[in-house]
């Protein structure tokens, strides 16, 4: 109704709204308060019915996320934005642009540095300078370009959670991660571990920065132009952005090797308690290179290089059943490697607490002495090992016929199955002292017989078999994981301890196996797999005062990961302010 001058009063002017805003307030408080009808209040207010119950819908949704009175009865400005009038932007977008790098990419670092643009209006100057478009390219070519560009990145700090939007280029996915770290306590074990913290950045925030890095499949932690621009990185950490290179090499200098052992115990009896861990573990070894000054380091031998070099000899304990990695220890020296079996055992037992829940350590025949391995007898621990094959007993297996030889089929890496012949035997080793299980293989793939030796004279040979044939898969999977977190690719100077590196690494790989088991037909994933098909996509961040919003871009496996996001939509995470994460898929009117 058209105001006239008579209409003066206050009744009135509550009566017959006219700006939009106050119609929509007056017509929602008539449809909730009043409890008129919606047919009631589109004649009332001069709406149409569906626009009503439209008008409702998106109140109520709004209402589970944020307060409504900052957005939804708010007027809106009328008029352009204002433009920045120094012309300093488009300079920038323009130099970004000659850089290679794509709209979103430009986006995504306009937001670090607090610049409020849109995907259009970088397009717009793009398109205005004549630049045409960038040719189609791999996700290490992206990186490569996205790593060159050298701009000063905002001062790292703890996250304000004020009402925000921003965009992240390519590690949104990551943040799907965080409920997972979240529901089985990670949170809490590093934030009551003695790792150090800053006077800025506490604890749990400093970890989480390194286990972004770790998790984004980053190669080097000195080409911080990669990340320090990122702002998913930044959230997923509780802070803006991530430090600079300088400062994950301060910390690191500080972390000994006593709290990253009590870190790992602490883990580890995590896991046990939540029962993710099998009666089994294998051991293995692997050298990290390095590329310094190596004066002061042994030559080892490198799987991957296939040959000896010089670095640090790790080794690493897996779970064959979850592949959750439950030790590491880098300071394995050629005088003491054949004892870190031993090492283990005083580990695994004074962190789970159970003197019974370890029953079986799997290794290779080079692992550790035939001594080492009675004193695992005597402690009550059943072992599998390869023996080595002298010429003797070569000859003497090749002389005893195929046909006393029993027929078993044992898994491989590929999910089929292949036909082996075995030999069970009982005979007795000298260092030993004392009779020991001997089941000797053929039909491996080898021209000689694998000879495996164990103290467990009651399970089948077929379960022995089966159970070092598993070590092999698991000997694979191990390779894999350290390619994909860049454990081999330590730079000449050092930049982060390797140890407290290690234990980021095992952190890190355990958090994609946590991800990896509640997704349903992924979970024989390796981390790269993972990365590729879930972490590694782009999308927009909101930040309300109750809620932060993640919207990721379509995808193929998008579908999935937001059927696992499900369960966490009313989950509040206590290190971003018990803020709920709220997953969507993108979509554009």
């Amino acid at each position: 109704m058209p105001r006239r001058a008579t209409d003066t009063t206050a009744e009135w002017f509550f009566k017959n709204p006219q700006d939009p805003t106050h119609r929509r307030y007056e017509a929602l408080r008539a449809y909730y308060v009043d409890k008129c009808s919606a047919e009631e209040v589109a004649a009332r207010f001069g709406y149409a019915l569906n626009s009503i119950f439209a008008l409702t819908q998106k109140f109520t949704g709004l209402l589970k996320i944020e307060d409504p009175s900052r957005s939804f009865f708010v007027s809106a400005r009328r008029g352009r934005k204002r433009k920045e009038e120094s012309g300093e932007l488009d300079k920038l977008i323009i130099e970004l642009r000659k850089k290679y790098l794509s709209v979103p990419d430009i986006k995504a670092i306009l937001d670090s540095l607090k610049y409020d643009v849109s995907e259009k209006y970088v397009f717009t100057i793009i398109n205005k300078e004549g630049f045409s478009r960038l040719p189609r390219r791999s996700r290490e070519e992206r990186s490569e370009t996205f790593s060159a560009v050298t701009l000063e990145a905002p001062p790292s700090e703890l996250l304000s959670y004020e009402p925000e939007s921003f965009q992240t280029p390519n590690t949104i996915g990551l943040l799907c991660l965080i409920p997972y770290i979240q529901k089985y306590g990670l949170d809490k074990l590093i934030d009551n571990s003695s790792y150090p913290e800053t006077k800025s950045i506490a604890r749990l925030n400093s970890i989480l920065s390194f286990i972004a890095l770790k998790l984004s499949n980053v190669r080097r932690y000195t080409a911080d132009n990669l990340w320090c621009m990122d702002r998913g990185l930044g959230l997923f950490a509780g802070l803006n952005v991530l430090p600079k290179a300088a400062w994950f090499t301060s910390y690191s200098s500080r972390v000994t090797r006593k709290m990253n052992l009590e870190f790992l115990k602490s883990l580890n009896q995590c896991f046990c308690e939540r029962g993710l861990l099998d009666d089994t573990v294998n051991l293995d070894f692997s050298t990290i290179p390095y590329w310094g000054d190596d004066s002061h380091l042994e030559n080892n031998w490198s799987g991957t290089r296939h040959k000896a070099l010089a670095g640090m000899l790790a080794v690493l304990a897996q779970d064959p059943d979850s592949g959750i990695i439950t030790y590491g220890d880098t300071n394995v020296r050629h005088s003491n490697k054949s004892d870190v079996v031993v090492e283990f055992l005083d580990f695994y037992r004074g962190s789970s607490g159970s003197e019974g829940e370890l029953k079986y350590l799997v290794f290779d025949s080079k692992f550790t002495t035939y001594r080492n391995l009675r004193e695992l007898d005597d402690r009550g621990v059943k072992f599998l090992t390869i023996r080595r094959r002298g010429k003797n007993i070569v000859e003497r297996l090749n002389a005893i016929p195929q046909s006393d030889r029993k027929k078993v089929r044992v898994p491989t890496a590929d999910g089929k199955t292949r036909l082996l012949r075995v030999l069970d035997e009982i005979v007795f080793l000298r260092d030993y002292d004392n009779d020991i299980r001997q089941i000797s293989v053929t039909g491996h793939g080898k021209i000689k017989p694998a000879l495996i030796i164990t103290n467990d004279f009651e399970l089948s040979v077929e379960e022995v078999v089966r159970k070092y044939a598993r070590r092999w898969i698991v000997e694979k999977a191990i390779s894999e994981q350290i390619e994909f977190f860049h454990l081999n690719r330590v730079s000449s100077s050092m930049v982060i301890k390797v140890d407290f590196d290690l234990t980021m690494t095992i952190l890190a790989h355990n958090i994609y196996r946590l991800f990896a088991f509640e997704l349903h037909g992924y979970s024989h994933n390796a981390a790269i797999a993972l990365f590729e098909k879930f972490m590694y996509n782009s999308g927009d961040v909101q930040i309300t005062d109750s809620h932060i919003i993640i919207n990721m871009k379509k995808k193929r496996h998008l579908p999935a990961l937001l059927t696992a996001m499900d369960t966490f939509q009313d989950k509040k995470i206590g290190w971003l302010k018990n803020h709920k994460l709220l997953f969507r898929g993108a979509s554009t009117l």
